[in-house]
């Protein structure tokens, strides 16, 4: 993912400058910012300290954008969104209350960008193969639906790719908020806490959305049963 900057575009790490951030004389170095815990280093942050920031951003790029690549399911997407989270960080870091988890701050906000774009974009059908988009192995195989087993006749290949193509119709049609408790419940296998930390719900919350979601898809796979 490019580097983070203020007015929303990416630059090579190192040259990036956060527009309006007055850098004080003394500055520690990244090296020394890697050891702090993120309390501290989101204090410096929020004194306008752009290795700060930085480093929030060395730490979080990665699950921040596996948050988002797992709802929306695009690479390119994935990285304009997490970046999108980032610069809202910037611009609301000195709204952060250091009573709660920068993490999950963090990831709720991660979180709400993602689902804002799913509102406003039909959200593409599922590959049970993994994403057309994934661009590694490991990204193949995070997005991909297992179904069926590794030996089975032709008839039941073509029937469980139906299935499949049913199931794909299924959660692409669910709520937002459904479909990334569902996906990560079911694809990246979180615990239900795990899941309310990750999307800053509450447990109670969480268990009702993915109530809801696999209720949904039943009476959606419904007609597949007959």
């Amino acid at each position: 993912m490019a580097a983070v900057c203020c007015d929303g575009c990416g630059g090579p790490a190192g040259r990036t400058a956060l527009v309006g951030l007055a850098l004080p004389e003394r500055m520690p170095i990244l090296d020394e910012l890697g050891t702090l815990p993120d309390a501290d280093v989101v204090r410096l942050a929020q004194q306008g300290r752009e290795l700060a920031f930085r480093e929030l951003v060395r730490r979080y790029e990665r699950p921040v954008f596996s948050l988002v690549y797992r709802m929306v399911r695009d690479r390119e997407t994935a990285e304009d969104l997490a970046q999108d989270s980032f610069i809202k960080v910037l611009n609301h870091i000195d709204r952060y209350s250091p009573e709660f988890k920068f993490s999950s701050w963090l990831f709720k906000i991660a979180n709400n960008v993602a689902i804002d774009h799913l509102r406003r974009r039909r959200v593409e059908t599922i590959s049970m193969d993994g994403s057309p988009h994934a661009a590694t192995a490991s990204e193949v195989e995070a997005t991909s639906l297992e179904l069926q087993s590794e030996q089975e006749s032709a008839l039941d290949e073509i029937e469980a790719k139906e299935l499949g193509s049913a199931i794909e119709r299924a959660i692409a049609s669910l709520r937002p908020e459904y479909r990334a408790c569902i996906m990560l419940r079911h694809v990246e296998g979180r615990s239900y806490e795990e899941i309310a930390t990750t999307l800053d719900l509450p447990l109670g919350t969480v268990k009702t959305y993915i109530h809801r979601a696999r209720h949904e898809l039943r009476r959606a796979l419904e007609p597949t049963r007959e």
